[in-house]
């Protein structure tokens, strides 16, 4: 791989970890400034990040040039224009720091069905963004995430808005659980169809990599619900486990996004589905980063021969390295420079012996 010539060695890592096993140490995908200076693309206007495939091309190439990708770091990326590959009626804004809906009107005698759209000109953007992409990955020089965006739970929100998703799961509870099976399904429909792309030129296009770089030898599909903070475990057994029961059947294997400890009390109930292969999790803003406050929290993951995956400050790795299962254990950090990238793995090689 043009930017990660230890590539087969960070396959071998990472395929040990899916198999639950480990060769010397946890995984730890770790990147580093490389020295390089690259001239990144001139921002014209704000919507250019988001939605100019020269642009967003121009700058994952930048990023590429500049970074040290040590350990299992994996070059890849995925512009979140993804979310409007349908946008069901709702109008998107693009502002620098992320994109949301201005969500649609809901007349609750005639709500809205979310029939898939394949002239949605939101989809054709966001294909000439992900072809501009994979045209400069060519076979394998990085990875290109895939997807069919949002997920259901959360899409739905972001088309009618968050107060109407939960009134609905209360007041209209079959038309809300159907509404994001039918939107499941299109999700589905959008992944493939981005996969059957993907396919045609690089070697990795069954790996959604992206804004949570991860691989693995088989198919994945990554997910999350983000409206799962707001209500309780039996309303997301209800309206979410649904959802995630028709994203496996499709693609098997499930890498979850806790967005979290709101969303705490479903632990349970994802380390009971056998298809969760991998649970990531992020604190919540003003709370401990991930480390040692919340090893007990990771030690249940491990103990349900779930996989956990954890962005962390340099400094948490040792810690981790020494109480929790490395056949378990996949860890995303950065360092200032190469050889300090370089000095964590070999230091965690001997943390891991010590255990």
């Amino acid at each position: 791989m043009k930017y990660k010539p230890n590539w087969p060695e960070a396959q071998e890592h990472l395929t040990a970890l899916w198999n639950h096993k480990f060769i010397d140490r946890p995984c730890i995908a770790v990147t580093a400034p490389n020295g390089k200076q690259w001239p990144g693309p001139i921002l014209r206007k704000v919507e250019d990040k988001w939605l100019d495939p020269d642009f967003i091309v121009r700058r994952a190439i930048a990023a590429f040039e500049t970074t040290y990708y040590g350990g299992e770091a994996i070059p890849s990326t995925l512009n979140l224009a993804i979310w409007v590959s349908n946008t069901y009626g709702a109008t998107p804004h693009f502002p620098a720091e992320t994109i949301w809906f201005e969500p649609i009107e809901v007349d609750w005698d005639h709500p809205p069905t979310f029939e898939l759209n394949w002239d949605d000109p939101y989809f054709h953007k966001y294909m000439a963004i992900h072809k501009a992409l994979l045209q400069a990955a060519g076979k394998d020089n990085f990875l290109v995430g895939g997807g069919g965006g949002m997920p259901a739970n959360d899409m739905l929100a972001f088309v009618i808005g968050t107060e109407n998703v939960l009134l609905a799961m209360a007041e209209r509870p079959e038309w809300t659980r159907q509404t994001i099976l039918k939107l499941t399904k299109n999700w589905i429909a959008l992944t493939r169809r981005f996969q059957e792309v993907s396919k045609q030129t690089n070697d990795f296009w069954y790996g959604p990599a992206g804004w949570m770089p991860f691989w693995a030898p088989e198919a994945f599909a990554v997910t999350q619900s983000d409206i799962s903070c707001m209500i309780s475990a039996e309303m997301y057994d209800r309206f979410i486990v649904p959802e995630l029961e028709l994203i496996a059947q499709a693609f098997n294997n499930i890498w979850y996004h806790l967005d979290g400890q709101s969303a705490f009390q479903h632990l349970p109930r994802l380390l009971s589905l056998p298809y969760m292969k991998v649970i990531q999790f992020t604190a919540e803003a003003g709370t401990p980063p991930n480390g040692p406050a919340y090893l007990e929290f990771y030690k249940k993951i491990q103990a349900a021969g779930k996989i956990v995956h954890i962005v962390l400050p340099a400094e948490n790795v040792e810690p981790l390295c020494k109480a929790l299962d490395p056949a378990l254990l996949m860890m995303q950090t950065g360092c200032k420079s190469i050889r300090e990238a370089d000095e964590l793995l070999a230091s965690a090689v001997r943390w891991t012996r010590g255990r």
